[in-house]
């Protein structure tokens, strides 16, 4: 039975209790309105939209997507209540909820992601690849607002969106740095390991972003050296980020 259906017979349920789910329903109105009776039906019995998401979510997990599709129209000024409490009790579908308030242009593409980070934040790679898909043109600022929000996931995000979109891989580093520029050892190891055969310009890109941070770079020296930079090259990379020669030298010698 589809999630429609489904949400159809519980609505009538509700409204008639004598009724069972397993008795025949007669079709007298358009799904849709089933839906947001049952819905509006909820936000009344739990006082909020959040709440009423929440408890939907929890007793008919597979019909939160669409009763998410009717929540943003018909309460479309409680997005940020809507998106929250959904992905916070049915992370599964934050994909799908992501793909959908940004579709449906409940705000701005920025403003969607940072609340579903928030919400859920081990599924990053979820909200920055929907985000990413739906609005590729707002790249940038979708990975700034996504290593901002949760910076200990940047290495995930970059990877994440590197893999979407291949050709922009220093661009995404680069931005990634420019926002949180300590996290630059991860971020290099996350592109190393899909992206070998650019080494030399993530590795000169990351030093270039973290220049001011001497022990920041000395430790992108080490995972560069950890996926096979030569000793040459490595003091080649430590000089143009403005190491000294102790300091590359600790790197190598490590």
């Amino acid at each position: 039975m589809s999630p429609k259906n489904s949400l159809r017979i519980l609505a009538v349920a509700m409204c008639f209790p004598a009724l069972s789910f397993a008795s025949p329903v007669k079709e007298e109105k358009p799904v849709d309105e089933f839906q947001v009776k049952f819905l509006k039906r909820q936000v009344d019995q739990n006082m909020s939209i959040g709440r009423a998401i929440r408890s939907i979510a929890s007793h008919y997990p597979q019909d939160v997507v669409s009763i998410v599709d009717i929540a943003l129209d018909t309460y479309p000024d409680k997005y940020r209540e809507i998106i929250f409490a959904a992905i916070s009790a049915q992370p599964a579908s934050t994909e799908d909820i992501v793909r959908m308030a940004i579709e449906k242009d409940v705000s701005s593409c920025p403003n969607i992601v940072q609340l579903a980070i928030q919400a859920e934040p081990s599924y990053v790679d979820f909200v920055v690849q929907a985000a990413a898909l739906a609005t590729p043109d707002e790249l940038d600022e979708i990975v700034r607002i996504a290593v901002q929000t949760e910076p200990d996931s940047a290495d995930r995000i970059v990877q994440t969106l590197s893999r979407e979109h291949p050709n922009k891989v220093i661009e995404i580093l680069t931005t990634a740095l420019d926002t949180v520029p300590y996290v630059g050892e991860y971020v290099v190891d996350a592109l190393l390991a899909v992206f070998p055969a650019q080494s030399d310009e993530v590795i000169t890109t990351a030093l270039k972003e973290t220049s001011s941070e001497k022990e920041q770079a000395m430790r992108i020296l080490e995972t560069a050296q950890s996926y096979g930079v030569t000793d040459d090259k490595l003091e080649q990379y430590g000089t143009s980020a403005g190491l000294t020669k102790a300091q590359i030298a600790q790197v190598i010698d490590n």
